[in-house]
């Protein structure tokens, strides 16, 4: 039965795959753990019991090909700890069930795994900064690849006279997803929050900086957890203090990851997400009356003839095409930077292979 061996990491998320995953390490002197908190190259673990401030062993990062190697918040990791000094060392990623995943910010190319083995991805929004449509189909879309379910909040409500008649507006855009209205200052919707994670599931909060994601949090947790910035009167708006991502478990038996604020947010290997947080293009596009139409001026588009009926808004499909040529350029970029760490491998690998051979 899954727990026997550790029940105290049930509370955690500890499920059967991870318990199947972990077996092959069982006899070997190692433990599985959690990473609650990364900062930087600093990771603390929680094995249910104890906390651990933890390192990764030469071997990770000697195998490390990308970022998205190394150890995130909510990873299930295999360890061997130091009872005496509080510390571990990861030897191990267990496989995940699920990760929101963005390229890393700059020029690398290279994803950053941003959570892993979430169930629920809430995206918040807030109404003193700007409900912006096109901002959530990208999230989305990203959210698509985590294989996590999307819930979207629009925070801030006591901000705006005109909330709920905006919060009708998303849930006509996104008529799949379930959209909910909060005001965390004042405590209204979180119950809502709350009921979407349940005890034993993992939930992680995205979205730009300032919308109030740790305001949320503390005000679930019914403490000041994370440090926050008030409002400034001059704009009505928040920063967001949050400096590092970490995994809280919830009065309510539910677990939830608090990330700092996305300045960048690139695409990673999202062709097929794309296609299906677009599915209503695409069932028009299946329509037209030829397979290779463009969309912009050929006879018989049904895509075209959507947008002069008014019942699709031409901003989506702008922004369709946009993420369409973001993640098409994206694929050849990835596959260009591929190509050159696998030459810098092989060219590691037979540098090793002369120096043993000198020997």
């Amino acid at each position: 039965m899954t727990g026997e061996r550790f029940p105290a990491l049930l509370h955690l998320g500890w499920r059967p795959f991870f318990e199947e995953q972990f077996a092959g390490h069982a006899g070997e002197g190692f433990a599985p753990a959690r990473v609650i908190i990364r900062q930087k190259n600093r990771y603390v673990l929680s094995d249910g019991i104890q906390e651990w401030s933890a390192e990764i062993a030469g071997r990770i990062h000697y195998t490390a090909r990308t970022a998205g190697d190394y150890p995130a918040v909510g990873d299930w990791v295999v360890v061997r700890t130091r009872q005496n000094e509080g510390t571990a060392t990861i030897h191990a990623i267990i496989p995940r069930t699920s990760s929101f995943v963005r390229k890393i910010p700059g020029t690398r190319e290279e994803e950053q795994v941003v959570a892993a083995n979430i169930d629920t991805a809430f995206l918040v929004n807030a109404f003193d900064a700007g409900v912006n449509l096109r901002r959530i189909e990208r999230y989305l879309v990203l959210i698509a690849t985590s294989g996590a379910r999307p819930v979207i909040i629009l925070n801030k409500a006591d901000l705006d006279p005109g909330a709920e008649e905006i919060v009708q507006d998303v849930r006509t855009a996104f008529a799949d997803i379930p959209v909910l209205l909060t005001s965390a200052t004042e405590g209204s919707g979180l119950q809502e929050v709350s009921g979407l994670v349940p005890p034993g599931e993992t939930a992680a909060m995205l979205g730009p900086s300032g919308v109030g994601k740790s305001t949320i949090v503390n005000a679930l947790l019914g403490r000041e957890h994370f440090a926050t910035d008030e409002v400034r009167s001059v704009d009505r708006k928040g920063r967001h203090r949050t400096s590092h991502r970490e995994l809280v478990v919830l009065p309510s038996g539910g677990l939830l990851i608090d990330t700092p604020g996305m300045r960048e947010l690139q695409l990673w290997e999202v062709d097929a997400e794309v296609q299906d947080t677009f599915d209503d293009i695409e069932a028009l596009a299946m329509e037209c009356k030829f397979r290779d139409c463009k969309h912009s001026g050929e006879p018989g588009c049904a895509v075209r003839a959507a947008l002069e009926e008014g019942t699709l808004d031409p901003g989506r499909l702008e922004s369709f095409a946009k993420l369409q040529r973001e993640a098409a350029y994206q694929r050849r970029r990835t596959n260009k930077a591929e190509q050159l760490r696998e030459k810098q491998r092989w060219k590691k690998l037979m540098a090793q292979h002369k120096r043993r051979d000198k020997i």
